[in-house]
């Protein structure tokens, strides 16, 4: 297979790739030290070769980073070359522990000129190399657990998708899209009250002509989200930001979070010091989304929904 031809994307291909050529020559290596040991057995073989009073599997585990599955079947493949054993532990009868058997000490000792000498060519090859790859190999690894590859790729996914996402002002036709976006997901939890109504059946005369503003998220001539400022008389907050709503078949792609941050950027044009908000807790993906805005917990003012269970706020100057 041409790795650089297909390129990055590989990695796990080429990975296994090289990992099966070394295992295949590790075989060898033994062979020709007269070392009766397979390349799978070793992590367990050395680890337990540095634990004189043995270990239970879950602690082999654990030190190696395999499975307990795995663990369990390299002891038993390792239990029948008479090479460990199990024993009950000293102090607490419920735990099984791991050990070598004196075989299995013995190889331990036979086995360390090997080491020495399977150590000295591996740092000849490293030295020979431009790039150390073991150093490279530890700081992948811990970049893999800050984040995994799966959610690295997802947001990728993510990003890809909103980039053809454009946020526009309303528009007397995005009339139905606002009401049915924000109808849909207030149903799903809650009930409609009179303010969702006021809001949702005449937006232009509550929201816009109130001094307030209407942002739509637009794919393709497709409306998938909606959000709104609302014009507060309130001597702390100018604006609320109210009626986000995003299409269930756009849920996870991002759309939310570019309505907020231009539904900010716009309160921000308008000269606002303060947004408020409300919603219910039980909406966890939205509070999520209104604290990654920035958007900090407050209480005490006045709601006309009998849904809100959290107010917050966020300071823009």
């Amino acid at each position: 297979m041409d790795f650089d031809k297909i390129g990055e994307m590989a990695l796990g291909s080429r990975l296994r790739f090289l990992s099966e050529k070394v295992t295949e020559d590790a075989q060898h290596i033994y062979n020709a030290y007269g070392i009766k040991l397979k390349p799978k057995w070793f992590p367990v073989f050395y680890f337990l070769s540095n634990e004189t009073k043995g270990k239970p599997i879950t602690s082999i585990a654990n030190a190696i980073g395999q499975s307990h599955p795995s663990v369990i079947k390299i002891v038993r493949e390792m239990s029948k070359s008479e090479l460990v054993i199990e024993q009950k532990d000293a102090f607490d009868g419920r735990k099984n522990n791991i050990l070598l058997t004196q075989k299995g000490v013995d190889l331990a000792e036979r086995i360390k000129e090997q080491y020495n000498d399977v150590e000295s060519a591996i740092k000849n090859m490293l030295n020979q190399t431009k790039h150390n790859i073991w150093l490279a190999i530890q700081e992948f690894e811990y970049l893999l657990d800050e984040k995994s590859l799966l959610t690295r790729v997802l947001e990728e996914k993510k990003v890809r998708e909103s980039s053809s996402v454009t946020i526009v002002d309303y528009l007397p036709e995005h009339h139905s899209a606002f009401q049915d976006l924000n109808e849909e997901w207030i149903t799903t939890y809650f009930k409609l009250e009179a303010a969702d109504r006021k809001a949702l059946d005449r937006p232009k005369e509550y929201i816009l002509d109130s001094g307030g503003e209407i942002l739509v998220a637009v794919q393709n001539d497709t409306v998938l989200g909606v959000c709104a400022l609302l014009k507060m008389q309130d001597g702390k907050y100018d604006y609320e930001l109210a009626k986000m709503a995003v299409s269930p078949k756009a849920r996870g792609k991002g759309i939310g979070s570019l309505l907020g941050k231009a539904i900010i950027e716009r309160a921000k044009e308008l000269n606002a010091t303060y947004l408020y908000l409300e919603s219910n807790t039980i909406l966890k993906p939205a509070i999520s989304l209104y604290e990654k805005l920035g958007f900090k917990k407050v209480s005490g003012h006045d709601t006309p929904y009998e849904r809100c269970n959290i107010q917050m706020e966020l300071k823009l100057k």
